[in-house]
């Protein structure tokens, strides 16, 4: 009897042992808990997750990731938990974490193709941080959040890259069309038109702008907030990175022999037209004593007649035949 007794008394001074040791919690200064009985989240009464005003989300989307909002436990402590009770601790630190990373394979760079059949790699970092109002997301809503995350952003990503177009490119390109409509000269427009991994390359702020645009939508699929999208190296293999690199050489060459002979053929018209001006000058300089002469003959000969006109032109005469060599007459 005695046996049964001691067993009795040693498991139920296990069992207190047990309580008490597992009873009591910390939550760290970084950390949020959620606390679960039997499986079930400690839930507010009442209360979903606000995602009504998030036009990330399609009105399907919404109902289906509508989740209730948990109890938290904030940072502090000790606190106390029964044994049937479980305690999820969670870190709403901001992490960083690289964009080639996947549990299931290794990989050192994430492969996508441009919309001119081009494959590139891709590289670089997604800061991130639980959010707090989507703890239960989190937690219950999928077995690894961190990695539907990933997925969700690459092939946001691949569909970007593979659609990609430079803004400015198209804007310059309009441009040009337009001055071509109107007469001027369109010989740029084959220049302006890039190569798209060129135009990802001198984009990628534009780009990480966009992925943080459409990925602010996992709050509420996964509760993880995305703080920032750093694409950081676009790097073609290397038989294309050498043929992109002949092509932007050609490309620059043919700009710069362009640029060239429009600055050529400027100074040519300007000169062309500063001779046409001196051209002019002198011929109108040449011209402007004939005309005062003219005048002066058509006066002389309206106030005095014939015989005035005469005897000016003979008076003139005379200063050029003392001057003369040798004189010719012929009869009138």
């Amino acid at each position: 009897m005695w046996i049964l007794v001691s067993f009795l008394a040693g498991l139920g001074l296990y069992a207190v042992i047990r309580v008490l040791l597992t009873a009591f919690y910390i939550v760290g200064p970084d950390q949020r808990a959620v606390v679960t009985t039997f499986g079930r989240a400690s839930r507010l009464p009442g209360e979903f997750q606000e995602i009504d005003d998030d036009d990330s989300l399609t009105s399907e989307e919404k109902e289906r990731y509508r989740y209730p909002k948990v109890r938290v436990i904030p940072p502090g402590g000790p606190y106390f938990k029964w044994p049937w009770q479980k305690v999820h601790k969670v870190s709403i630190a901001t992490k960083a974490v690289d964009i080639v990373w996947d549990p299931t394979k290794p990989q050192s760079t994430i492969e996508a193709v441009t919309k001119d059949n081009l494959t590139t790699g891709v590289n670089g970092q997604l800061r991130f941080r639980v959010s707090e109002n989507g703890l239960y997301a989190y937690l219950f809503g999928v077995s690894s959040p961190l990695e539907h995350v990933m997925g969700y952003f690459v092939s946001v990503l691949r569909e970007r890259i593979a659609n990609f177009v430079d803004p400015k490119g198209q804007g310059l390109m309009a441009a040009t069309e337009i001055e071509g409509e109107e007469g001027s000269a369109s010989d740029g427009l084959e220049i302006t038109e890039g190569v798209s991994i060129n135009d990802l390359r001198k984009n990628l702020p534009l780009l990480n702008h966009f992925m943080e645009e459409q990925c602010r939508s996992t709050a509420a699929r996964y509760g993880i907030e995305l703080d920032a999208a750093l694409i950081t190296t676009i790097d073609p293999p290397p038989a294309v990175d050498r043929a992109l690199s002949a092509i932007n050489s050609t490309r620059n060459q043919v700009a710069a022999d362009i640029s060239t002979a429009r600055a050529d053929a400027d100074q040519q018209i300007t000169a062309s037209k500063r001779a046409v001006e001196i051209a002019a000058n002198n011929a109108q300089a040449e011209v402007a004593p004939l005309r005062e002469v003219a005048a002066t003959l058509a006066a002389i000969k309206k106030e005095g007649g014939r015989d005035a006109l005469r005897t000016y032109v003979r008076n003139m005469r005379m200063p050029l035949l003392s001057r003369a060599r040798r004189v010719v007459h012929i009869g009138d």
